[in-house]
């Protein structure tokens, strides 16, 4: 039998997820949780997959953007349509998640939430990582994905909790971490009930409903799940929220973040970055004895 998380060097962080993935899965043991109780919440961009140098959604609604630009010349003189439709760099890189969500729900205001995943999905097959020049999908972290798969086989309840689009992640995540579409927690947009062609549909409106980032993250954990993780993995101050509330509970907890400091293999920032930018939760983290993972020192490999 091969050795659980081969793409994870020895080291505290690797000793850190398996001596707790041992204390809630052995039967009799006193930090022993049952496997409905064994909640493990992930958020998406920048822990799972690459988010630099800016979100894959937000790459996704500049794309729409000029797509749709012909049929809008509104957006020629207001922004930020009118810096995506220019190409203006520096505004693409400072788009928030917020930003890129709320562009998403104009664009595909009148679609049906069918429409837009056929969109997504049509868009993903084409797509390519501007440094890395491959599918987004494959930009995804392998050390990550065997992380899902040892707790999946551990009989974990595995969550992605993300301040990505619902939608939008619901289109990918079963085939690509074995996440089911119900177990995705993201932000939302509203949507009407309409009959078309004699069926009825979900039709995307142009308005959020709920971000899911920062104090979003354990509220809607609350709402969707309904129990607190006993394992909680970010990269970002936007999770800094979700991590503290997992921490609280009598069984054994673990809360992880993910460092980016690899510029060779993929890149490197924390404190000054406009996507994923760690600051205070990596503060706190230093205090409260949070298992701070890094890329550089701890992944053997990036990708797939």
């Amino acid at each position: 039998m091969s050795a659980p998380l081969p793409s994870w060097n020895e080291g505290a962080a690797r000793t850190a997820l398996l001596d707790f993935v041992d204390a809630v899965t052995t039967e009799g043991a006193p930090s022993y949780v049952p496997p409905e109780d064994r909640v493990a919440v992930f958020d998406n961009d920048g822990t799972l997959w690459a988010e630099q140098p800016m979100y894959v959604q937000a790459l996704f609604a500049v794309d729409r953007v000029r797509a749709l630009a012909p049929s809008h010349p509104e957006w020629r003189d207001r922004q930020p349509f009118k810096a995506l439709i220019e190409g203006d760099e520096e505004a693409l890189r400072a788009l928030t998640e917020h930003e890129a969500a709320a562009l998403l729900a104009t664009t595909h205001a009148g679609m049906t939430t069918g429409e837009f995943s056929d969109t997504v999905k049509q868009w993903l097959e084409k797509a390519r990582h501007p440094r890395f020049q491959r599918p987004f999908t494959h930009c995804v972290y392998q050390p990550m994905l065997e992380l899902l798969d040892l707790l999946r086989a551990r009989g974990f309840d595995l969550h992605i909790v993300s301040g990505g689009g619902i939608d939008f992640l619901r289109t990918f995540c079963k085939e690509t971490y074995g996440i089911p579409a119900s177990h995705v927690i993201g932000s939302s947009g509203k949507t009407r009930l309409e009959w078309r062609e004699g069926q009825p549909v979900l039709v995307k409106l142009p308005s959020l409903t709920s971000l899911d980032e920062g104090e979003g993250k354990p509220i809607n954990i609350h709402l969707h799940i309904g129990k607190r993780p006993v394992l909680a993995f970010g990269n970002s101050d936007g999770d800094l929220q979700m991590l503290q509330y997992t921490g609280f509970g009598d069984s054994p907890r673990l809360r992880l973040l993910l460092h980016h400091d690899d510029d060779a293999r993929e890149y490197a920032y924390d404190r000054e970055a406009r996507a994923g930018r760690l600051d205070h939760a990596l503060e706190i983290a230093g205090q409260d004895g949070w298992t701070v993972v890094s890329m550089r020192a701890d992944w053997k490999c990036v990708f797939p």
